[in-house]
């Protein structure tokens, strides 16, 4: 029996998207909830007046949120953290260098572009300082 071309590449595509969903869903599901004690980067904290809220991102990496706005972190060689706002102390953890932004920070907000890769921001919360090459 001669099976048609179009029922076998409705077949290849059925195939392939069942395996891609079966995969992304399998990834999902593997990875702990935010807020999750499993999570390595879980923190939901007052520290300085402020909210500090991190947990991992989608990539796997963390994400730290002060009052609701992003904090960027950097990987170090050592394995630590810096922050845009705080970029020349290496920390151990999300939590550490994203409480060393916000000593830094004092009472001034967190800027809009503190979230943004490569920009170092006024710690008074004025333009940005400069660009990352």
């Amino acid at each position: 029996m001669i099976v048609p071309r179009r029922v076998a590449l409705r077949s290849l595509f059925a195939l392939a998207v069942t395996a891609f969903t079966g995969g992304a869903l399998g990834r999902i599901a593997a990875r702990p909830p935010s807020g999750d004690p499993r999570d390595p980067h879980a923190f939901d904290e007052m520290y300085g007046g402020r909210r500090l809220l991190g947990f991992t991102g989608p990539d796997g990496g963390p994400v730290a949120l002060v009052d609701g706005r992003p904090l960027h972190l950097m990987r170090c060689a050592d394995g630590g953290y810096v922050t845009p706002i705080d970029h020349y102390e290496s920390c151990p953890t999300p939590l550490a260098a994203t409480r060393a932004a916000v000593d830094e920070l004092g009472t001034a907000p967190l800027s809009r572009l503190a979230g943004a890769h490569g920009v170092h921001t006024d710690p008074t919360g004025g333009s940005p300082r400069g660009v990352h090459a």
